[in-house]
């Protein structure tokens, strides 16, 4: 049987199926919104709590448009900024939308600490991880 699963996988693998670890969750979380930007981090902490831990979970969040207004280094708040750094230490990857970051005239060096650009943009980012077997929650 276990050399069955692993022909399995591997013949997935080949097709470009990614493989999912059956003890680990693969999210993603979509924000757009400044004003949903605490109530998502407080979510994702729940999530991670709820399934037992960071390392039964792999999350990916993903901002794009109003949202970055609260995730400034300058305007985010002691909550938002701590949720985030805590978030990251737990492993949640952190995903700006390269175009946001064009609108609004801001660099990622503006944005809290730990945040990656990406630069085929946000809802392209959030397609590509759906494609890849990502569960896809926004708030």
């Amino acid at each position: 049987m276990h050399k069955l699963l692993i022909a399995a996988a591997l013949l997935l693998s080949t097709l470009g199926v990614p493989a999912l670890a059956a003890d680990k969750l693969n999210v993603v979380y979509h924000v757009s919104e400044a004003e949903k930007v605490p109530l998502v981090l407080n979510n994702i902490q729940n999530h991670i709590d709820g399934v037992g831990g960071p390392d039964k979970i792999h999350i990916v969040m993903v901002a794009h448009g109003p949202a970055i207004n609260a995730l400034t280094d300058i305007e985010a708040t002691d909550r938002v900024r701590t949720a985030a750094a805590k978030l990251q230490e737990e492993g949640v990857e952190l995903d700006m939308c390269g175009n946001t970051l064009k609108g609004f005239n801001l660099t990622l060096d503006e944005l809290l600490p730990g945040f990656v650009e990406v630069s085929q943009g946000g809802v392209t980012r959030i397609g590509e991880l759906q494609s890849q077997g990502y569960v896809y929650i926004r708030p």
